[in-house]
């Protein structure tokens, strides 16, 4: 086998590796992350029109809209961190806007949190990237549950009964926004814009 003279490595060897995510994959991501913030600016405002009365956190109803986008980033990336560094990017919008939803610097945790419930979810389920409506109903879930928990242990510090109803709320919000985000990107695969899901393509 052909060698190189200086550094004893073979071509193939010598092969620089490719990165893991690509510009595109980046640029969904943030595209992604700027979408799920303007529409929590939108939304949340007009959830806590109805979850005022109940003393519980507008984004318990509102974040199934918008927590659909970490969802979404893995079912169009398909790749594992793809959830987290979308959550990621929309903490670091919103502490740099300081748009409607911003927590200081708690955005840090209340935005990563949902992040990484999702990429949590689909390592245990581990066949799975959003990929299916089941594990993207789970995903936007766990997603919207993660964030309500972590927003009431940063800002609101609910009662148990009122906690628990949000949390109730959240998980139902978050289900239905995963959905959303499966139906989005079955459409988006239809147009070609997204490759097909290995062992899990719809038919």
């Amino acid at each position: 086998m052909f060698m190189h003279a200086e550094t004893g490595m073979t071509p193939r060897e010598r092969k620089p590796r490719k990165a893991y995510f690509t510009l595109a994959d980046y640029i969904t991501m943030a595209m992604l992350a700027a979408l799920g913030v303007a529409v929590k600016a939108v939304v949340t405002p007009l959830a806590q029109i109805v979850t005022g009365p109940l003393f519980i956190p507008g984004g318990a109803v509102a974040g199934g809209f918008y927590m659909m986008f970490l969802v979404l980033a893995m079912a169009v990336v398909q790749k594992r961190g793809a959830a987290l560094i979308t959550a990621a990017l929309q903490a670091l919008l919103v502490l740099v806007t300081m748009v409607p939803g911003s927590h200081g610097a708690a955005s840090l945790i209340t935005y990563t949190a949902p992040g990484i419930a999702v990429e949590l979810v689909y390592l245990i389920m581990f066949r799975h990237r959003a990929c299916c409506p089941l594990c993207c109903f789970i995903g936007g879930m766990c997603a919207n549950l993660a964030g309500c928990y972590a927003v009431n242990l940063a800002i609101f510090r609910l009662p148990v009964l009122p906690l628990l109803l949000s949390l109730s709320v959240a998980a139902l919000s978050g289900g239905l926004g995963g959905l959303i985000a499966h139906a989005v990107a079955v459409n988006l695969r239809k147009t070609g814009l997204v490759k097909k899901w290995g062992r899990h393509e719809e038919a």
